[in-house]
C-alpha cells in the first residue's frame, strides 16, 4: 500500500510456517541476485497464509526451504493445479473441503464511441478456507442450506473460522492505487460465495499488474509508464467480481474428502447432489 510495488513472489501457506517460508524466499532471492542488502536496498517478501489447523498439523511446521525453491522454480504458465495442493491441502469453506482454485477472463475494453479498444487478461487465485454450510452461495443458489440438513450429524468444527487469500494479477496498466481498487471489488465476489467476514476470518487480497517495471535504480529521475484511464476499467472490475466467485467454487468442485491430524474430517463438496440443485434452481426460474 505504501510503496505500491511488488519486488518478490508471492508464497502462499499456512499461518504457522509464515517465518520459515518468508527466510527460505530471502534467501532464493538474495542468491539469485546477489545486489540485495549491498548494491540494491532489501526485499520485504510477501507471504500470505491460512489457518489450516483443522486437518494439518500446523504446529509441526513441515514447510521446508527446499519446498518454497521448489515452488518457486517450477512457477509456470499454463493450467493451474486446483483443490487439495499446495497450501491448500489442509483448507475447508464452508464445512467442504476445499484449497485453492483459479479463475481468468479477458477483458476488452471499449472506447467512448463504442469501437473496440486493447484486451487484456486478468486472473484470480485464491487460498480459501472461510465460511459455515449454510452461507454457501453458488450461482446465487443457497446451496449450503439446502445440503446443511444431509450434514447435521457429522462430527464438525465446532468454531467455523478461517481465513481467504485472493491475489488478482492482471496485464492491464494500473496505477497501485486503481490495483487497490480492483481488489476492493474482489470482495464482492468472496461476499457472493457467502463470507460475512468473520471475526476470526482474515479476508485478504493482493493484486499487481505486470504491465510496468519500474527500475530499482537509474541515471535519471523520472521512468516513463503506461496508465489505462479510469473510464476504462469498468470491464476489469466485472471481470474480477465474477473470477473470485468461480475461482472459490473451483476450489471447492476440485477437492476431495480428507481426513487429517486428530481424525478430523473435511467432506467434498457433493457434486451430483450440486448439479441437481441448481438444475432444480434454473428449472424453476423457467417456469
Amino acid at each position: 500500500m505504501e510503496w505500491g510495488l511488488l519486488e518478490t513472489p508471492i508464497l502462499l501457506t499456512s499461518t504457522m510456517s509464515v517465518g520459515k517460508v518468508s527466510d527460505a524466499t530471502v534467501k532464493w532471492m538474495t542468491r539469485r541476485f546477489p545486489g540485495i542488502g549491498d548494491e540494491y536496498d532489501v526485499i520485504i517478501p510477501i507471504v500470505g497464509e491460512c489457518d489450516d489447523s483443522w486437518l494439518n498439523d500446523a504446529v509441526g511446521r513441515h514447510v521446508r526451504s527446499e519446498h518454497v525453491y521448489r515452488a518457486i522454480e517450477q512457477a509456470s504458465g499454463g493450467p493451474v493445479a486446483e483443490g487439495s495442493v499446495g497450501a491448500g491441502t489442509g483448507l475447508i469453506t464452508c464445512d467442504f473441503k476445499a484449497g485453492i482454485g483459479t479463475s481468468s477472463r479477458r477483458v476488452v475494453i471499449f472506447r467512448g464511441n463504442g469501437e473496440t479498444g486493447p484486451s487484456y487478461n486478468l486472473g484470480v487465485l485464491v487460498q480459501t478456507n472461510f465460511g459455515i454450510m449454510r452461507s454457501l452461495r453458488i450461482a446465487g443458489v443457497p446451496v449450503g442450506e439446502i445440503l446443511a440438513p444431509d450434514y447435521a450429524n457429522d462430527g464438525k468444527r465446532v468454531r467455523n473460522a478461517g481465513s481467504i487469500i485472493c491475489v488478482v494479477a492482471t496485464d492491464a496498466p494500473l496505477l497501485p492505487n486503481q490495483i487497490t481498487r480492483l481488489c476492493k471489488r474482489a470482495a464482492l465476489g468472496i461476499g457472493r460465495v457467502g463470507s460475512f467476514a468473520a471475526h476470526a476470518s482474515g479476508e485478504i487480497i493482493i493484486g499487481f499488474s505486470t504491465a510496468n517495471q519500474v527500475p530499482r535504480s537509474t541515471s535519471g529521475m523520472t521512468h516513463q509508464i503506461e496508465v489505462l484511464l479510469d473510464d476504462a476499467c469498468d470491464g476489469l472490475y466485472e471481470a474480477v467480481v465474477e473470477c473470485t466467485e468461480e475461482a472459490i467454487v473451483n476450489a471447492l468442485c476440485m477437492a476431495e474428502d480428507m481426513r487429517g491430524q486428530a481424525d478430523h474430517f473435511a467432506p467434498a463438496l457433493p457434486l451430483d447432489d450440486l448439479a441437481e440443485i441448481l438444475n432444480r434452481h434454473h428449472a424453476a426460474q423457467q417456469r
